[in-house]
């Protein structure tokens, strides 16, 4: 591996990427729809008392109120928070429009979620020179047929869209070209980086790493010394450099669900009774995707907000829905008697494979 070539391929070859996100997405379709909630704070997702933020607009992110903050300290930030139950067929049949608005002029689409995705347009199927064109013309028609603004970030690789994207946000769109992209890491802070969270962003500062500049100014051999797997990634995107590919149809690691009772509970009995709707969600995607996994997680948020996860791995994917259930209510059993009343249950399958990779095996009961 070569510092010309982190990947070994061709280092010559410049892609067009697009990073497209929705503006404020779940809440922006609930002003579109609502006309009494335009203009004003909202809050999708919770209620005043419990739950958590699933998106805010505009008008509630001046006040500090973002998405998985706790209800009741977005209520205290912003006092006027209008809290709306979010409609997630809806945003699922929005999500499809746009899409289709993307495959117009690529077919290689990696979303990431409902409300974004990279697009590779280096050949694109219109034939249009310019990337910042096609992004242009997909912000364009998105507006006409949706009514909501969508970002775009233009680039030669994925970390740079992404960061073009949240530059002139909302509705707006920045390209940065080769020539920019090394001076424009360089000043960036290290927690403004996508995939450095806070925790790495503050193992960091203790050494002395700041901005983009100060990771640069680090060898390959440090990078890896203190962080691992990711210590080459971080070396290579400080430089501006990402040879990650879009990937087309790209599979999920895992699906999840949870939800806040509206009263904290302690009994195994009523845990389970809630617990059963979660699996439901979960093995309904699973049926529909095709997708099977090994590992159950269960997660458990008591009423002091106290968070643990709780995970088993079958030695073959999970093949049922009762075989998930057992899974899931095993993994609750184990905890019983709980220290504290809980006011959250979630559950997930991950290690995640395509259907027909599977093959029928013995199952792991608890």
């Amino acid at each position: 591996m070569s510092e010309s070539d982190p990947t070994g391929g061709d280092a010559t070859r410049v892609r067009k990427i697009i990073h497209i996100d929705m503006d404020a997405f779940y809440a922006s379709v609930e002003q579109r729809d609502n006309p009494e909630l335009r203009g004003k704070p909202v809050a999708v997702g919770g209620s005043a008392e419990r739950g958590v933020v699933a998106a805010a607009s505009y008008e509630a992110r001046k006040f500090g109120v973002r998405s998985a903050m706790p209800s009741v300290t977005a209520k205290r930030q912003c006092p006027d928070l209008v809290f709306v139950k979010p409609r997630f067929e809806v945003y699922k049949a929005i999500s499809r429009q746009i899409r289709e608005i993307f495959a117009e002029h690529t077919d290689i689409i990696e979303p990431l979620s409902l409300d974004e995705a990279y697009l590779d347009v280096t050949e694109n199927l219109q034939g249009i020179e310019l990337a910042r064109d096609i992004a242009r013309l997909i912000r364009e028609k998105i507006k006409a047929e949706t009514g909501l603004n969508a970002s775009a970030g233009i680039s030669y690789n994925k970390f740079l869209a992404k960061l073009a994207s949240d530059h002139r946000k909302p509705n707006g769109q920045f390209v940065i070209s080769p020539e920019m992209g090394p001076a424009f890491v360089e000043t960036l802070p290290v927690g403004k980086f996508h995939g450095i969270g806070p925790a790495t962003s503050a193992k960091m500062n203790a050494l002395g790493l700041f901005t983009g500049l100060d990771i640069r100014n680090q060898t390959l051999e440090f990078m890896n010394a203190n962080f691992g797997k990711s210590g080459a990634y971080y070396y290579w995107i400080s430089r501006g450099v990402d040879e990650r590919p879009v990937r087309a149809n790209r599979i999920r690691k895992s699906i999840g669900a949870e939800t806040t009772f509206s009263a904290d509970l302690a009994e195994f009995d009523a845990l389970v009774a809630r617990l059963r709707p979660l699996v439901e969600k979960v093995w309904r995607h699973c049926e529909t995707t095709g997708s099977r996994g090994r590992t159950v997680t269960l997660k458990i948020k008591f009423a002091d907000f106290e968070i643990i996860t709780r995970s088993r791995s079958a030695l073959a994917p999970v093949t049922g829905r009762d075989e998930l259930e057992r899974l899931a209510c095993g993994l609750l059993e184990v905890e019983m008697p709980l220290p504290k009343r809980v006011r959250l249950l979630g559950v997930s399958l991950s290690s995640l494979q395509a259907g027909n990779d599977v093959e029928p095996q013995l199952t792991l009961g608890i």
